[in-house]
């Protein structure tokens, strides 16, 4: 018996629903504070690489991507302070588009 070999064609893009739905205030704080605090933690430890293979090696770029995120965050929590006393509850929809790039 013969077997058929699939032909797999690559997908350009991807999608991923990573969160949707409505949260109170808190927990939407939860939410964004956390995923934020990852991706925080993702470029210093990508800091702590670089550094570890050059001590005299530059990371303003990844400093800088550090600050923008932290800015960021000060921002989300701002608007969901803003919020939190007026008894409503806050959609967030949070999707990551990944596609092959060029």
């Amino acid at each position: 018996m013969k077997t058929q070999e699939l032909e797999m064609t690559p997908i350009a893009t991807q999608k991923v629903q990573l969160v949707k739905g409505e949260f109170t205030p808190s927990e939407a704080s939860d939410i964004v504070i956390n995923l934020i605090r990852e991706k925080i933690n993702f470029h210093k430890l990508q800091r702590l690489q670089l550094w570890e293979g050059d001590h005299n090696c530059k990371t303003d770029q990844i400093d800088t991507r550090i600050d923008e995120l932290n800015q960021e965050k000060e921002t989300m929590l701002k608007f969901i302070n803003s919020h939190r006393n007026l008894g409503v509850t806050l959609k967030i929809n949070g999707i990551i588009e990944l596609e092959v790039a060029e």
